[in-house]
């Protein structure tokens, strides 16, 4: 059946004459709001249907035992020219049902491609749902932003759908979900409150925050998928956040899954598996039991297994590479069996960690090998440990190899470890689970790119080495400046150089070029390629030097001083606690900003003349607490109460003018950045 939606929306069935099976032999969608309820093919075509919001999708469907068959149908949902934080809406809609099959749809523009509800026995299978929702990054190559940070933490009211996602399941029983593409995007396979589920040589890479992410999903079979660079939070020689983007995400309760044979590599973490807040506060819980064999969980930068408070297996799986291949803070009754780490920071680092097996892993030019211990402060704000024992403890170290590894083992306040040359009848060996009949083979193939060099992370998420791309070879504000030709294998022509001169007018891809600015230049240079391929690629750097001065005040006496607008105007007014001079007011930090200030409970005033050239700008303005800006006694951006970091903008005009800034910080991270830029 195919009903009309209540959006006015109309359905053209061409033509009428059925199939041997009773059915249409296409419908073509003309408006949103269409509903199937039962089984439908509709006519291949690209459909240019924008949704309103997540509560208008563009194809809804419902019912039992039907097919929908969307092969060779492109939904797009935004002009190719918008920005993907400006996406919006939800393509298709599978609310409620039994056995339904949908298959072969191409979905892109949209903060959300997929979403199902409440489905028993589901199949999604061949969708393309990539470029959908991302936001915007603002960390830079030399310093990261905390705006960028990800949180994860709930979901009971599918609060994950904030971060938009390609395909969103939310209580289906059984299914399957097979050979779908999700790439470029910020979010691949999200799944909450499900079961029984089978998810298999899927490809979820490319992604700015999360590959596969599960809350209180259990009993699943997650095989032969690739869920490689889903990251942020990274410039190579810089900085290793992650920022809590991860390969796969497994939150709140999500037990007695099998992840086997699949490709986690170049995430923020591969795998980040927590117990969820119910853990936390009672003690009781955790995702448990699940078990991780032949993965690849290689090139974090920061672990390639992160998994805490839970009870779970992990064998047979490479971890090449992480700042921790394993972090297992509270780990239990856990077992690391014939594991491979190499070239690990740490390669198993667990505090507060009970009863667990680590036996037969080889260990290769790792930094440390195995670090245990116990800390004698544990966060406050924990209901775990006020229910459990969390002492470090009981632990077996059974035939592991160590190969040119700087430090085997750093054991300190752990009781009762054991060590062993061979593994005792004990600790069961684990037998591989079956791979499936069709699954693929995953991994990078040998001689494939492999590396955390190769974690390329702009404003829209990390590069995936399909196009040619120009980025800075060391430092963005290097002058001259040296940017790398990254791409596919050719050569490159030079198309168009501004502000600057180009070192060359031709070369080849892989390569570099410097660029080094025009007399008087104080930044505005821009350089644009085109490859042998006809594609035009480019870069640009704006930076209009402000010269700040910039007066730091104490304000620990009284924590509540912003609150009160004429004591905090006197403490500006007063004698600073340190004087700081600087040609970008860019501060961020958790601990003094400043000689002479605390860590916390510290205010800033800060003054500067600016003069802005012809063309559109804003003033750009990131703060973590509080902050107020003036332009020519002004007010033009006002965020005064605490808050996590956030972004501001507003307009300024050509010529000279007069910048004001007030901030202040309470406690933790404190960030303030004020930049002149190019308005989008």
């Amino acid at each position: 059946m195919l009903v009309a939606g209540t959006a006015a929306a109309t359905l053209l069935a061409l033509p009428r004459a059925q199939t041997p099976g009773g059915m249409a032999p296409g419908v073509t969608l003309s408006k949103p709001g269409l509903v199937i309820t039962s089984t439908t093919t509709i006519r291949a075509g690209t459909y240019r249907l924008p949704s309103a919001g997540l509560d208008a999708p563009v194809l809804t469907i419902r019912g039992r035992d039907i097919t929908v068959d969307l092969t060779g149908v492109q939904l797009v949902g935004s002009a190719d020219a918008t920005d993907p934080d400006r996406f919006a809406g939800l393509a298709i809609l599978i609310d409620g049902g039994e056995r339904v099959t949908v298959k072969g749809a191409r979905i892109r523009g949209y903060k959300v491609g997929i979403l199902a509800r409440n489905v028993s026995e589901l199949r999604l299978s061949d969708h393309d749902v990539s470029n959908n929702w991302k936001q915007r990054l603002y960390s830079e190559v030399e310093q990261e932003s905390l705006v960028d940070w990800m949180s994860y933490h709930n979901n009971e009211q599918d609060e994950w759908l904030r971060y938009g996602a390609g395909i969103y399941l939310s209580n289906i029983s059984g299914g399957d979900l097979d050979r779908n593409r999700v790439v470029q995007g910020q979010n691949g396979l999200m799944i909450t409150r499900s079961r029984n589920l089978r998810i298999w040589n899927n490809e979820l890479s490319f992604l700015s925050a999360i590959g596969l992410g599960l809350y209180r999903t259990t009993d699943s079979v997650i095989m032969h998928n690739r869920i490689d660079w889903c990251v942020r939070g990274y410039s190579h020689g810089f900085y290793n956040r992650g920022q809590d983007s991860a390969g796969i995400l497994m939150y709140e309760q999500s037990s007695r899954n099998v992840v086997a044979y699949n490709s986690v590599t170049h995430g923020g973490d591969g795998l980040f598996l927590w117990a969820g807040e119910t853990t936390m506060d009672t003690g009781k819980g955790g995702s448990n039991d699940n078990l991780f064999y032949g993965n690849d969980f290689s090139h974090a930068p920061t672990n390639g297994i992160e998994a805490t408070f839970s009870r779970n297996r992990f064998v047979a799986n490479r971890v090449e590479e992480n700042w921790h291949g394993v972090w297992g803070g509270y780990s239990y009754e856990s077992l690391f069996l014939r594991n491979v780490f190499t070239r690990n920071t740490e390669a198993i680092a667990i505090e507060h960690g009970q009863d667990n097996v680590i036996a037969l892993n080889t260990f290769t030019d790792d930094e440390t090998g195995i670090r245990l211990w116990w800390n004698p402060t544990q966060d406050p704000n924990w209901g775990y440990p006020k229910h459990r024992d969390t002492d470090s403890r009981d632990y077996l170290l059974a035939g592991n190899t160590f190969t040119d590894v700087k430090t085997p083992s750093d054991i300190t306040g752990t009781r009762n470890v054991r060590r062993e040359d061979t593994v005792p009848d004990t600790v069961p060996d684990v037998t591989p689970p079956p791979r499936m009949p069709d699954g693929i083979d995953a991994m990078i193939p040998s001689g494939g790119r492999r590396g955390r060099q190769y974690i390329v992370v702009d404003e829209w998420g990390p590069y995936d080495w399909q196009s040619p791309k120009l980025w800075p070879a060391g430092r963005s504000d290097e002058t001259p400046l040296r940017l790398r030709v990254l791409g596919p294998e050719g050569t490159w022509r030079l198309d168009e150089v501004r502000g600057a001169k180009s070192s060359a007018t031709s070369g080849s891809i892989p390569g570099e070029l410097i660029l080094s600015p025009a007399p008087g230049n104080a930044v505005d240079m821009s350089v644009r390629l085109r490859d042998n391929r006809g594609r035009g690629f480019g870069y640009e750097r704006f930076f209009l030097p402000v010269l700040w001065s910039v007066r730091f005040h104490d304000f620990s006496h009284d924590p509540k001083l912003p609150e009160n607008p004429e004591a905090f105007g006197r403490l500006l007014a007063g004698q600073p606690a340190s004087l700081m001079r600087v040609q970008r007011l860019q501060l961020l930090s958790s601990r003094a900003l400043a000689d002479d200030v605390p860590i916390n409970h510290v205010a800033i005033a800060a003054s500067a003349d600016v003069d802005v050239p012809a063309g559109a700008y804003d003033l750009q303005v990131i703060s973590d607490d509080g902050v107020r800006v003036w332009v020519d006694d002004r007010l033009v951006i006002e965020r005064w109460e605490a808050h996590e970091s956030a972004v501001d903008r507003a307009p300024i005009t050509r010529g000279k003018h007069k910048l004001r800034v007030e901030y202040y910080e309470l406690t933790g991270f404190a960030e303030l950045r004020v930049d002149v830029v190019r308005r989008r």
